[in-house]
């Protein structure tokens, strides 16, 4: 993957219950109905807007694909599979559910997924305190 599409910013914090959030990009560097990278404690986080679906419109999963170890879901294609929003992995094409992570064709793969939202013109995800 090259370095252009991953964001790297400072994170900055704020508390709010029950998830402490996590600023990790502005909202302009997300691209409608694609996916880019930001980094979250050591970890790529991929991000996909959506301004046209139904229910929510932004997504954080990781960019691992598990199957192959490579950082590429964020450059994966965008879809909906049997009622459900997918990212298809660009290498091995199977599908993980936006919403939870789950891959449709392997069970037993999954993608973690972040709680995130837009705060005015910032991207921020919820994470856990120790």
């Amino acid at each position: 993957m090259s370095q252009s599409n991953v964001v790297r910013l400072e994170s900055r914090s704020s508390i709010e219950s029950p998830a402490q959030w996590q600023t990790l990009c502005s909202r302009h560097d997300l691209v409608a109905n694609s996916g880019v990278v930001a980094w979250h404690d050591g970890a790529q986080v991929a991000l996909f807007q959506l301004p046209d679906a139904q229910d929510k419109t932004l997504y954080a999963i990781d960019n691992r694909d598990p199957k192959s170890g490579a950082n590429v879901i964020g450059r994966g294609i965008v879809g909906s599979l049997k009622g459900d929003l997918v990212i298809a992995s660009p290498l091995y094409k199977q599908h993980f559910r936006l919403e939870d992570g789950s891959c449709l064709e392997y069970p037993e793969q999954s993608l973690r997924v972040w709680p995130v939202r837009l705060n005015g013109d910032v991207v921020e995800i919820g994470v856990q305190t120790p």
